[in-house]
């Protein structure tokens, strides 16, 4: 008589679903607690309670809070990053790709407003968490090196001047992007003028589009 072989078991897959469905909720919930309240002043209590998991839980999967606002600001980078990769800049005339590029930038960081949070919180700590992170230096690796290639491009085509830095450009795209959002309530109450208008919002846009194409073009 022929052996029934035992079928195998089907446990694993799931559990697999499920920790992984409890790792984003923690990241979700985390990354709403760190951006209203800072490192400093996040309370893994309360990420549980946002998480709807037991405090226990977030302590099997990160071993401390700093290990968990990492986790946040690694999946951070690797939202906007697998976001830049969407653009296929690669495939616009350098021009446009610089222009969409900085277009991104505004409108990502508007609609994001708790990556600029996160990143204000770790820069009150010196970045101490993202120099511990080959993770994202692997993840903006792709990003310049993509930057370097349409402005070489632009170059050899007669379009762009030489010479430039593409990690100096980017800094240069996100900088004018976030200094104004974060510093708009501030800029706003000096100027005596609401800077996040639509018209506002439009003007400033333009405005990075013209300064930084008015630098990589050729005169």
């Amino acid at each position: 008589m022929p052996s029934v072989k035992a079928k195998p078991a089907k446990t694993a897959e799931p559990r697999s679903r499920d920790a992984d469905r409890s790792q984003l909720a923690i990241l979700l919930a985390a990354r709403d607690e760190f951006a209203q309240h800072g490192l400093g002043g996040a309370r893994v209590d309360r990420i549980a309670e946002r998480a709807d998991v037991n405090k226990r839980l977030i302590y099997y999967y990160f071993t401390s809070k700093d290990e968990l606002f990492l986790a946040v600001l690694e999946q951070a980078y690797a939202d906007i990053r697998e976001a830049e990769n969407q653009l296929h800049l690669r495939d616009m005339p350098p021009a446009q790709a610089i222009q969409r590029l900085t277009q991104f930038t505004w409108e990502y960081y508007i609609a994001h407003p708790e990556f600029l949070t996160l990143l204000n919180s770790e820069n009150l700590h010196q970045g101490r968490h993202l120099a511990m992170s080959g993770r994202v230096r692997d993840m903006n690796s792709p990003l310049i090196q993509t930057l370097a290639e349409i402005l070489e491009r632009g170059r050899s085509e007669g379009l762009f001047r030489g010479g430039i830095d593409p990690i100096q450009l980017y800094v240069s795209i996100a900088g004018m992007a976030y200094f104004y959002l974060s510093n708009n309530h501030t800029l706003s109450a000096i100027f005596g003028r609401d800077l996040m208008t639509p018209k506002a919002r439009h003007e400033r846009l333009s405005h990075m589009c013209d300064v930084i194409l008015g630098y990589v073009l050729r005169n």
